[in-house]
């Protein structure tokens, strides 16, 4: 079941993602390189005066959609301005960058890697409990890949369960009159006034 895309409430609007553009040295390889690899389905594409372009988007949200688009796409750019962007491009410097969420970065990383993307970041543990890595594109787009800070569940059901018998212990000695020497422990540590 795919989820809606995320929505951000700001003075009243509804506003979510709805597509974004990268710039692309060669948009078959990019094409290549976003279905092939990362799994993206292929929207549409065109094709309009020597320049091309064309939608491709993650199976989840599905109606997002990310443009690649040709140097040559931008019209009013000169010969020098796509040299001068492809110089910036190839180093990474032009701040193309996605952030994509995933539910296992060391797999992801171990996929994309596989496939020959050159590597920015190995999968590192974030202070935030966050796990990422990076990755550059073929046009040298920064994509990152994070795995959000996951609940440890055994953990969570210990204390779940922790909590539960507390609880029990709690409720059946507000049902007796004489407590157990146990019952006055548990009540003196914490902090409760003797029954």
């Amino acid at each position: 079941m795919s989820q809606p895309p995320l929505q951000i409430r700001v003075t009243g609007m509804d506003l979510m993602l709805w597509s974004c553009t990268l710039a692309v040295h060669d948009l078959d390889e990019a094409l290549g390189f976003y279905r092939d690899v990362l799994g993206f389905g292929v929207h549409d594409g065109s094709e309009s005066e020597g320049a091309r372009w064309a939608s491709v988007g993650p199976p989840s949200p599905p109606n997002v959609q990310i443009f690649l688009r040709s140097l040559g796409a931008d019209p009013g750019a000169s010969p020098a301005d796509r040299r001068t962007i492809e110089g910036l491009m190839s180093k990474g410097l032009l701040g193309h960058r996605l952030v994509f969420v995933t539910g296992n970065c060391d797999a992801t990383f171990e996929h994309i890697e596989a496939a020959g993307a050159e590597v920015m970041q190995e999968p590192t543990d974030q202070p935030d409990g966050a796990r990422d890595c990076a990755f550059f594109d073929p046009s040298g787009n920064m994509l990152r890949f994070t795995q959000p800070r996951q609940l440890d569940r055994a953990l969570a059901s210990r204390q779940v369960h922790a909590a539960t018998a507390f609880l029990g212990i709690l409720n059946a000695a507000a049902e007796r009159t004489i407590l157990t020497e146990e019952d006055a422990e548990l009540r003196a540590q914490l902090g409760l006034p003797p029954v």
